[in-house]
């Protein structure tokens, strides 16, 4: 059985340091992948504030959820924006994109996107049956061999 964690909180930037605090206490997760996983979370977030929240009361709340498993960590965020096409947009952004080489060089729009699809091992984002959107993501643990 994985480890569960919750947390809510109203759409708003300023609530960025406390959704980075709450994560960073699980010192389960191996620091380099909390990390990298840390960003993801930020990027997330801060898509959700900026783009699927845009026209929405600051009093909209976003849900995220943490499950820990032996193998994996998997983090799902959700919004009340209107549905997004993820996949449609990444495959525009890759054909737009096909010849940079540094993440430097990429405009800002997709950047985000696009780093967050490096770390991640699984990221998908879907309409689900209560009208809100879930951003999930799946990063795999290091295996770390039998003593």
């Amino acid at each position: 059985m994985p480890n569960v964690y919750h947390l809510t909180v109203n759409s708003s930037i300023y609530n960025l340091a406390q959704v980075r605090n709450w994560f960073n206490q699980f010192k389960t997760i191996p620091k380099s992948l909390r990390q990298q996983l840390d960003l993801v979370l930020a990027e997330g977030f801060s898509n959700v504030v900026y783009h699927a929240h845009e026209h929405l009361p600051e009093e909209t709340p976003i849900d995220i959820e943490l499950e820990i498993f032996p193998d994996r960590v998997e983090l799902r965020i959700w919004d009340q924006g209107p549905p997004f096409d993820l996949m449609g947009t990444k495959k525009s952004l890759d054909r737009r994109h096909q010849e940079i080489l540094d993440v430097d060089d990429i405009p800002t729009g997709g950047r985000g996107l696009m780093i967050m699809e490096s770390i991640a091992d699984r990221i998908s984002y879907d309409r689900e049956g209560d009208n809100r959107n879930c951003l999930f993501i799946v990063k795999f643990l290091p295996s770390i061999p039998a003593q």
